[in-house]
């Protein structure tokens, strides 16, 4: 196997409702392959998790990790699985809160940049965290993910 292929990743969707109806918590890629994309570079905050792991306790950790707060509590909805294009699993959860998305504080990676630089540079996990109503939601998160917010909208009346 190589790349994502059999990695599996677990977040939590945070939602809300408004006088609109219901929106969720999504945040943009960071990093410069994502920096001038809409479409399909909006994610549920999650992140990689070991086997051994249980995938509720992977999503908390992560939630923590990729917005530097802590993971509400509150009732979890179950939302399942998909499996992305790149044959990455991920698992998610919904937790009806609210946040304001600029107390985030977001964890970072390194990547070489420019490619084959031989430079090391730090980037934000995600680079900007937002309330979306579904329909904006649809047209810019991970196409498999767009399962989770159909899954919620069910459950949600």
């Amino acid at each position: 196997m190589s790349g994502r292929r059999g990695k599996r990743s677990a977040g939590l969707l945070l939602f809300r409702r408004t006088g609109d109806g219901l929106e969720v918590l999504l945040g943009h890629m960071g990093g410069p392959l994502w920096a001038r994309r809409e479409a399909g570079a909006w994610t549920v905050p999650k992140g990689e998790y070991d086997p051994d792991e249980p995938a509720w306790e992977a999503a908390r950790r992560e939630f923590q990790e990729e917005l530097g707060l802590a993971p509400p509590d509150g009732e979890a909805v179950p939302l399942g699985e998909v499996r992305q294009a790149n044959g990455k699993t991920v698992t998610a959860w919904a937790v009806e809160a609210d946040l304001d998305p600029a107390t985030i504080s977001p964890g970072t990676f390194l990547l070489e940049w420019p490619p084959r630089s031989g430079r090391t540079r730090e980037f934000p996990e995600l680079d900007r965290v937002a309330w979306l109503g579904l329909d904006r939601a649809r047209e810019v998160i991970v196409r498999a993910q767009a399962a989770f917010l159909d899954r919620l909208a069910e459950h949600s009346p």
